[in-house]
């Protein structure tokens, strides 16, 4: 039988969510009558661990005879709603779902003593250790985990909790994968992280992210294109930016970790940039970068948010010149400071989500209609479907997934650019 891995939250998952097939598989839950299934969850939101346990239900309720093993961040922060559920038959922290031998606590191994839950304190970890994939199944673009944990405490944050401190991946087991991905036929790689930019404190010399991409460009010359996942742009290294600026494979596309407009809501979140940072280091990157693209993250109803507070995050939108916006009506999470706050009412924060999404929606509309009639090169990530270099969403006929198809943009439906192909490149 084989194993499923249910995947919710970030990139980082959906690579780890790869070494756990591996480690599951070793493990030898394969050979178990009625398979497993392994939840990797995501704690960012209560919305997202309901999704998680209704993931586990309709599990049990399709296949009554399956292994259910619950993991990720969710698992880590809280485990003890995991083991109430009767459908989990084994709970698993986050450092523990990547060694095969924790998969083998399972009942039907013969354990002299079944433990339901293996969570053990993610704040001793020190270290990632490198953790070589061949693929990562169903995706175009490959993703590279490089840095781990966080050392920053936001008030609205859960994740730390569920990653722990922060630590990175040694630069030359990073260029290996990368190395191995391309040599297996992917043209995008994404790296990956908790805190990407924090990247290399930890290790000798403390490298920062800049010279890891740097490194990754120079050493692995066939790479076609280099793309980083959110950022905290506060942390942006000179050598991330001259790299920005020189080196046409790192794709232009920047996803900041901005959370608000306001800068005293800023100070509340805990976060170490104001607005004027934020609108600066757009600015810059655009001298460096005329092409760049920016999306950000934006929680909308923070508690105490006025209404001039509010407004302050619709104006960086257009300030920051934001076209990919994900937007998040704040949600408490037990445990933080920021669930100790005044709270606001929960439709005015779901009103207010909504204004900042119709905002990113225009803004997105404005970007479409000024990339018809350009040319671009796309990925094409699924049939009739990829990205361009600033991962905007286009339609193209015509090209086998995973290809990098040069391609003439013919207009808009206001979700997606239409584009026809000018020549196609293998990935």
């Amino acid at each position: 039988m084989a194993v499923d891995v249910l995947t919710f939250g970030c990139r980082l998952n959906a690579y780890e969510s790869e070494v756990i097939k591996r480690e599951a598989r070793e493990a030898g839950l394969e050979e178990l009558e009625g398979g497993a299934v392994v939840v990797n969850t995501c704690a960012v939101t209560g919305e997202a661990v309901r999704q998680a346990r209704q993931a586990i239900r309709k599990a049990r309720r399709e296949n009554p005879d399956t292994r259910i093993i619950v993991t990720g961040c969710a698992a880590q922060t809280e485990p003890g709603t995991f083991d109430a559920m009767d459908e989990v038959d084994l709970v698993l922290g986050n450092e523990e779902k990547l060694k095969a031998h924790n998969y083998r606590a399972l009942p039907d191994f013969g354990v002299n003593q079944f433990e339901k839950v293996r969570v053990n304190d993610i704040m001793e970890v020190r270290e990632t250790a490198a953790h070589m994939v061949e693929s990562i199944e169903g995706r175009a673009r490959a993703f590279v985990q490089v840095q781990n944990g966080c050392d920053h405490r936001c008030t609205f944050c859960i994740i730390p909790y569920g990653r722990g401190n922060s630590r990175s991946v040694p630069m030359g087991a990073v260029v290996d994968q990368v190395r191995q991905l391309v040599g297996n036929g992917y043209g995008e790689v994404v790296l990956t992280g908790v805190d990407l930019t924090s990247f290399g404190a930890d290790l000798p010399g403390s490298p920062r992210l800049g010279r890891l991409v740097a490194t990754i460009l120079r050493e692995v010359p066939e790479l076609e294109r280099l793309r980083l996942s959110s950022i905290d742009s506060i942390e942006a290294d000179d050598e991330l930016m001259r790299a920005l600026a020189e080196e046409e494979r790192l794709m232009p596309h920047l996803h900041l970790s901005l959370q608000h407009g306001d800068d005293m809501i800023l100070k509340r979140m805990k976060r170490r940039h104001l607005r004027a940072d934020a609108i600066e280091f757009c600015e810059r990157v655009r001298a460096l970068r005329p092409d760049a693209v920016f999306g950000a993250d934006i929680i909308a109803g923070f508690p105490t948010e006025t209404d001039a507070m509010f407004e302050n995050s619709l104006k960086i939108v257009e300030e920051c010149g934001l076209t990919h916006l994900h937007v998040f009506p704040f949600s408490p999470r037990e445990g933080t400071p920021a669930a100790r706050m005044p709270q606001l009412d929960r439709a005015l924060v779901k009103e207010r989500a909504a204004r900042l999404r119709a905002v990113g929606a225009a803004a997105y509309g404005r970007h479409l209609a000024a990339l018809v009639g350009t040319h671009q090169r796309i990925l094409v990530e699924r049939p009739g479907l990829g990205r361009t270099e600033g991962f905007t969403l286009a339609a193209l006929e015509d090209a086998k997934l995973g290809d990098i198809v040069g391609a003439r943009i013919t207009g808009h439906d206001g979700e997606r650019l239409t584009a026809v192909a000018d020549t196609q490149e293998a990935a």
